[in-house]
C-alpha cells in the first residue's frame, strides 16, 4: 500500500467521522498520534476535548444542549507506564482496566462491539501504543457484521515502527445513509517531524463544517518527553 499525505486523504472526504492516527515521524526520534472528532448534529458538534494531566477528556461545550452523553463523553486518551491508549469511544477505559490486570488490547476489545447507533451502528476503533524495548502499536476496528446490529466482526492490526510511515484508521468511508463503515486495512499516510505543521494538516483538511475537535501529541518512546496540541472549533 503506498503512502499518501493526509492532507489528501481528509480533503477527499467530506465526513470520516472520527480518525485515530499511528505513526513515527520520518527522523524516527518521536512517536506519533492524534484523534479528532466531527459531527453533524447538534449534539455531536456540541464537544470540546481538554487535557487533564496525560489524559484527554472530552465535555460538552454546552451543557444545556446536551441530548444523550453516553457517546459523546468519554476520555478518548489515557497514559498509562510505557503505553498510550487512544479509542472513540468508552472502551478506553476497558482497555486501562485490562491493562491494569495485566491483560490485553485484545481481551479486552473482545468484550465490546460497535456502538449501539442505529443504523450506523458506528465502529469503535482504538489504539494502543507500546513504549517497551522497542516502539510498536496497535490499532482496532469493530464493526458491525450483518447489518442489524446482532453480529460483531473485531480486527486487530500489530503495526511496527517505521521512520516517516504513519496509519489510520477512521470510523466512516464518507457521507451517507445510513453512514458507511471504514472497510480494509487502516491507511498508511506520510508524517512530519515538525507536530504544528502536522497538526495544521490535519485540521486544515477536515470539513469545514463537521470539524470539531484534534489532538495530536508527539512522544519519545525512550525518554517518556511529550509535545501535544489541541484545537477545538468551539472555544
Amino acid at each position: 500500500m503506498q503512502k499518501v499525505s493526509i492532507a489528501s486523504l481528509l480533503s477527499s472526504n467530506v465526513y470520516p467521522g472520527r480518525g485515530i492516527i499511528v505513526g513515527t515521524t520520518p527522523d524516527g526520534t518521536k512517536a506519533v498520534t492524534a484523534y479528532f472528532i466531527m459531527g453533524r448534529s447538534e449534539n455531536s458538534r456540541n464537544r470540546v476535548f481538554r487535557a487533564e494531566g496525560n489524559d484527554v477528556m472530552i465535555y460538552p461545550y454546552d451543557e444545556s444542549k446536551v441530548e444523550d452523553p453516553s457517546l459523546i463523553i468519554y476520555a478518548p486518551v489515557r497514559a498509562l507506564k510505557n503505553k498510550l491508549i487512544v479509542t472513540n469511544g468508552d472502551q478506553t477505559d476497558t482497555i486501562r482496566d485490562f491493562l491494569n490486570k495485566h491483560d490485553s488490547f485484545e481481551n479486552a476489545l473482545r468484550t465490546r462491539g460497535f456502538e449501539p447507533d442505529k443504523p450506523n451502528y458506528t465502529p469503535r476503533i482504538s489504539a494502543l501504543l507500546h513504549f517497551n524495548a522497542s516502539y510498536w502499536y496497535q490499532m482496532s476496528i469493530l464493526k458491525c457484521a450483518d447489518g442489524e446490529g446482532k453480529k460483531c466482526n473485531r480486527f486487530t492490526f500489530d503495526l511496527a515502527s517505521v521512520p516517516g510511515l504513519g496509519h489510520f484508521i477512521h470510523t466512516y468511508q464518507g457521507d451517507g445513509k445510513p453512514l458507511p463503515s471504514f472497510e480494509g486495512e487502516p491507511e498508511q499516510i506520510e508524517t512530519m517531524n515538525d507536530i504544528d505543521a502536522f497538526t495544521s494538516a490535519i485540521w486544515n483538511n477536515l470539513n469545514e463544517d463537521n470539524k470539531i475537535s484534534l489532538f495530536v501529541r508527539y512522544i519519545n518512546p525512550k525518554t517518556g518527553e511529550a509535545d501535544t496540541r489541541i484545537v477545538n472549533k468551539y472555544q
